[in-house]
Formats: structure tokens, C-alpha cells, sequence
């Protein structure tokens, strides 16, 4: 692996072999989502527990202090909105070069498994790939299911995360799910884990990511499980004691109920 590369790879995967990737890319096509209106007010406190963001050129430049970030994934398709037709149908928004510019860690491009646009998001993911290896740049491939969410099963999941480590992704972002050690197992490439939509408890949180960091899983990719709660400061250091201290479920819940109490803590 080329230095570039390697060097690129080590800021977002830490000495431990783990990583907290935090995603705030949601509005490029969901628009202003709840309680990441003003993006720059979300980021500033959760900022010190995030290996990464995950974000778009437009929020990166308008929201992150440049001398205090942390490395950045850069979010490079798009094109589609929830209310348009097919979520499915993106395209490549930003250039290499754009990424180049930005000093980005590595960028972030979601594939459709079993979409109509199945070849087009696949082929997009090849070209990003090509430019990426050409300057060093990883590319995190996201198996996004849009509003198909039945779709979440190991099967479907390690077919559509075989497909982009195939394709050449240096990383896979996908969601848990039940027997993820057939996800996990069927990668040659790093797993992080999603979150997906906001479940009715924080312990639901800390369970599924401490069976994915069982069953394989080298960290998380989590936005609206973390920032829509209304204690996001207790939760992202919760999450950040599964992943780099191996806490259990119970220590992680332990950590959220003395954090969300303390009177630093921000509130959503």
C-alpha cells in the first residue's frame, strides 16, 4: 500500500484497530433533518469523541473550524432527494480534485444492491475507486437501502459488502443486523457499522454495536442515534468507551446516565 494511502487510512482507523466515525451528511438529501439544522451547533460538542466526519464539501466548508477538525470523509454522491423519485438514482457530485483541495482522510459513496440503478451506483463506486488509488485516496463504499429497509438482512447485506470490497473499497459502511458475523466474515476489507433510524432506547444502541464489534466490526458510523438524542454529548462517549475501551453494554449505560448528568454536558 502506498504511503499516501496508508498514512490516510491510519488517521481514520486508530492504533487499536478501531474507529468512531461521525456522520453528518444526512441534509444532502434529506434537507434540514431534525436537530442538525444548524450543523456547526450539532458538530462543535461531539467533536473531541469523533475519529472522523462524515460530510459534505458545502457543510465542511460553512461548519468546521479548519484548525480544530478532526479527519474528514467526504460524502461525493448525490443527486437525488426524499422527495424525488428514487433515492437510487445518485451520481458523483465532487471531484478528486475537490477532494484533493479539501485535504480529505478518504471519501464516502453509497451503491444500491438490487436497484434499478444497481450498475450505475456500482459503476460510480469503480470510477471513484480508480481516482482514489491514483492519489492515495480511500474510498468508504455505504450499502445504502434507501426506503427498503426490510432489506436488512445478513444475506443481502454481505452480498451488497462483498460487491464493494470487490470493487475496490478500501472500507464498507453498512447496517447491523442479525447473524452479522456472515457480513463481517464475507468482507475482505474493514465493516463499520450504521445506525439507521433512531431506535426507542439507548441500550438498544449499545447492545447492536457491541455484538457488531463482537462479531467482527472494527466501529461505527452512527449520526442519528447519537445527535437526535437529547443527551448526543452522554451518548457519543458512551459509544466511544464500546469501541476504544471495550466497554459492555451495561458500563456503556453507565457512562450515559453519569455524563448526561453532569453539568457540562450539552443537551440536544
Amino acid at each position: 500500500m502506498d504511503w499516501g494511502l496508508a498514512n490516510r487510512l491510519a488517521q481514520l482507523i486508530q492504533a487499536d484497530g478501531r474507529c468512531m466515525f461521525l456522520p453528518i451528511d444526512h441534509g444532502y438529501f434529506q434537507g434540514p433533518t431534525r436537530k442538525l439544522e444548524q450543523p456547526r451547533k450539532t458538530i462543535e460538542p461531539l467533536m473531541p469523541d469523533a475519529d472522523a466526519l462524515l460530510i459534505t464539501r458545502g457543510v465542511l466548508r460553512s461548519c468546521v473550524d479548519p484548525a480544530k477538525s478532526k479527519p474528514i470523509i467526504l460524502r461525493v454522491s448525490g443527486g437525488t432527494s426524499m422527495v424525488g423519485k428514487d433515492l437510487a438514482n445518485e451520481g458523483l457530485t465532487t471531484s478528486m480534485e475537490e477532494a484533493i483541495r479539501l485535504n480529505v482522510s478518504a471519501v464516502g459513496i453509497s451503491i444500491f444492491v438490487g436497484t434499478d440503478y444497481e450498475k450505475d451506483s456500482l459503476l460510480n463506486l469503480a470510477k471513484l475507486v480508480d481516482e482514489g488509488e491514483k492519489y492515495g485516496i480511500p474510498v468508504m463504499a455505504v450499502t445504502a437501502v434507501g426506503k427498503e429497509l426490510e432489506k436488512r438482512d445478513a444475506r443481502y447485506l454481505a452480498l451488497c459488502s462483498r460487491i464493494a470490497a470487490e470493487l475496490g473499497a478500501r472500507v464498507v459502511k453498512t447496517y447491523w443486523c442479525e447473524n452479522f458475523e456472515k457480513v463481517v466474515q464475507g468482507c475482505p476489507v474493514p465493516v463499520v457499522m450504521a445506525g439507521g433510524p433512531q431506535v426507542d432506547t439507548e441500550r438498544e444502541v449499545f447492545d447492536f454495536v457491541y455484538d457488531g464489534l463482537q462479531k467482527g466490526a472494527i466501529g461505527v458510523n452512527l449520526g442519528r442515534n447519537i445527535w437526535q438524542n437529547e443527551h448526543p454529548v452522554a451518548m457519543m462517549k458512551a459509544i466511544r468507551a464500546l469501541i476504544h475501551d471495550n466497554a459492555t453494554p451495561q458500563q456503556a449505560q453507565d457512562i450515559f446516565e453519569r455524563v448526561k448528568g453532569e453539568k457540562w454536558a450539552v443537551k440536544a
